[in-house]
């Protein structure tokens, strides 16, 4: 079959990204496309990095409007190469949640939702976490409803004696006798393996009874159970007969609050997926024995225009790259976008064939529907929350509208301040206020570029005629108000900026540090806020903060700049040791003034020996550079 993409002719892009396109490998791998900022907007996997890439430059081809909006914006790419796709995929992953690319769709994973751990020790323990650590612990979950893991949690601890302290146990530990019996113990809930009194193989035993009953296969474990009941009554150890009656007793009750979808003892999983605007919802039920036994959910964003097949491949492959288990059935409300791969990838899972299915008929759909109608139900209680969150306006902001006389209430607030020392390595910080709070995803660091010198108002210009023309020119969000750090000079510097780049009516305010005086537009007196408002606090909070941020970037360029100018420049000492020499004498002018055997005691006596005749030798005007910067 011939190649479709190999010889398709390439529309007209710059000639850097052009050669880049020519030279591209015919591998598997991650690509990246960037804008002309150089910001990542798109990041995406490939079987053939040389055909996919190309694809999306097709002379002629009829792309959707996001895809067009998207190539638009394509000014440079950056590829990865790897193994196989599935190493693509579980890179692209990475890189999606890392870097949360505009044109992305965005899974929100479910950090936040606990699961049921199994932990990897000798004698494992079992119990609820958020934090997922590479140990070689099982995980179960996550949880999206709270109350059906407390009462798995609490059926476990109820059915199993496993034990709950933190002891280090084992095996040599307990020969020792290091540890005794807890209360736990005598009152049934533990078995005593930190004395022996239930051996290594009974206790794992347990243990992989109580993962058959996290992992919905009752079926098998009542069975086993009854199986365990029989065996102890036939050697008339009827103590243990009972125990394992009980057990199974007790795993027969928390089945039956389990739904039944099927009376056919399958294990499946259901998945549909819905969208309304740019937000949309994926569900899937997680079917063991027949019997529902969970049901876990995903917002996704940024899915305006994707199709229901974009949606599910998205879950399909989001999901299943982290899961633990892969059951033999999928049942999904459309088929992947990329069927192929995600059979490759549910197989690779799995280590056997994953059979996917599509109901168009019968019981089967009405399970789809019913997963659907849950998808649905989610999605807009989504949407009720953010009309709740936009009708609920802090009442620090409601003071802040008042006070300041502005047309909307400031919920969304970016604050700019810039610091230099002697007019060196001028920089500018923009922090982000929303609803009152901190948005640090979306703090900005400035290098400040055209201007020499120390001038904060030629300073303020350029960052704010940086920040708002990219903001006009991507489309972005505007602020519902801007506060500059300081009086009627930075801010009038500001508001002509604003002008000029066709913003006059931009709301700003300045706020000047020696009477807390606020500063608009157009008044020649300032507005003198109580010392007690809350409005007067949440603006000092802000631009507290914003100086905080613009120091810590400006004394790391100067930290920067000092050591690799000065004494990264003497032989045998690199950055590392010359940060070490920073912290223990504070500057440049501090290690040229300390002693041979205190450099010693820091960086080796070689080193010591180097810098001593490093500045003895010619270092005369480093020497005035470092007592210049000492001040």
């Amino acid at each position: 079959m011939p190649n479709l993409y190999e010889d398709i002719e390439i529309q007209e892009v710059g000639f850097g990204l052009k050669e880049k396109l020519d030279n591209l490998p015919r591998f598997p791998g991650v690509y990246q496309f960037k804008n002309a900022e150089g910001k990542i907007i798109y990041v995406g996997k490939a079987k053939l990095l040389r055909n996919r890439v190309r694809s999306y430059f097709r002379k002629g081809h009829d792309n959707d409007p996001k895809t067009k909006a998207l190539v638009a914006k394509i000014a440079d790419l950056e590829v990865i190469v790897t193994d196989s796709e599935m190493e693509a995929l579980i890179l692209e992953n990475t890189l999606i949640k890392k870097l949360k690319p505009r044109y992305n769709i965005d899974l929100r994973d479910d950090k936040s939702y606990p699961y049921i751990v199994v932990t990897n020790e000798p004698f494992p323990r079992v119990y609820v976490t958020r934090k997922i650590r590479q140990d070689g612990s099982r995980y179960y979950g996550p949880y999206t409803d709270v109350k059906t893991m407390r009462f798995a949690l609490k059926s476990v601890r109820y059915i199993f004696q496993i034990r709950s302290c933190r002891l280090p146990l084992t095996v040599e530990g307990i020969a020792k006798k290091k540890w005794k019996i807890c209360l736990d113990y005598h009152i049934g809930k533990c078995g005593g393996p930190c004395e022996g009194i239930v051996s290594l193989e009974d206790y794992n035993g347990m243990i992989s009874q109580v993962e058959r009953l996290l992992q919905g296969k009752t079926h098998d474990l009542i069975e086993q159970l009854t199986e365990e009941m029989n065996v102890h009554s036939e050697r008339l150890e009827f103590e243990k007969a009972g125990e394992a009656k009980k057990k199974t007793e007790a795993v027969k009750v928390y089945t039956e609050k389990q739904k039944m979808v099927s009376f056919e003892l399958i294990e499946r999983d259901i998945i549909a997926a819905v969208s309304e605007d740019d937000d949309g919802c994926g569900v899937i039920f997680k079917v063991r024995d027949g019997k529902l036994i969970g049901k876990q959910h995903f917002y996704l964003s940024n899915v305006s225009r994707r199709s229901e097949s974009e949606m599910i491949e998205t879950i399909i492959e989001r999901y299943y790259i982290n899961t633990d288990y892969v059951p033999p059935e999928l049942f999904l409300s459309a088929e992947p976008a990329d069927a192929d791969f995600a059979d490759k990838l549910l197989k690779s899972k799995r280590n056997d064939s994953v059979k996917i299915v599509v109901p168009s008929e019968g019981e089967d759909l009405k399970l789809i529907k019913m997963c659907r109608a849950n998808a649905k139900f989610m999605l807009d209680e989504l949407k009720i929350q953010k009309e709740k969150a936009k009708e609920t306006v802090p009442h620090t902001l409601q003071a802040l509208q008042r006070d300041l006389h502005l047309p909307a209430s400031p919920r969304r607030i970016e604050c700019f301040d810039n610091s230099n020392i002697q007019g060196s390595d001028p920089v500018a910080s923009m922090v982000v206020f929303v609803d009152g709070k901190p948005r640090k995803s979306d703090y900005r660091k400035f290098k400040i570029k055209t201007v020499v010198g120390a001038d904060d108002f030629a300073s303020m210009e350029e960052v704010i005629e940086r920040r708002y023309s990219r903001v006009m020119r991507e489309g972005g969000q505007l602020p519902d108000l801007i506060v500059v750090d300081g009086g009627k000079g930075q801010l009038s510097a500001a508001v002509e900026t604003l002008r000029s780049i066709d913003l006059p009516h931009q709301p700003i305010v300045g706020l000047a540090k020696r009477l807390e005086e606020v500063f608009v537009p157009g008044e020649s007196e300032s507005i003198l806020l109580p010392r007690t408002s809350s409005a007067l606090k949440l603006l000092q909070h802000i631009r507290d903060e914003a100086h905080r941020f613009a120091i810590t970037f400006h004394r790391s360029l100067r930290e920067k700049r000092v050591t690799s100018t000065q004494l990264t420049d003497i032989e045998g000492v690199g950055s590392a040791k010359a940060t070490k020499l920073l912290r223990e004498f504070g500057s440049v002018k501090g290690v040229l003034d300390a002693s041979l055997e205190q450099l010693a005691a820091v960086v080796g006596m070689k080193a010591a020996q180097n810098i001593k005749s490093y500045f003895a030798n010619g270092g005369k005007e480093r020497k005035e550079a470092g007592d210049e910067i000492a001040k």
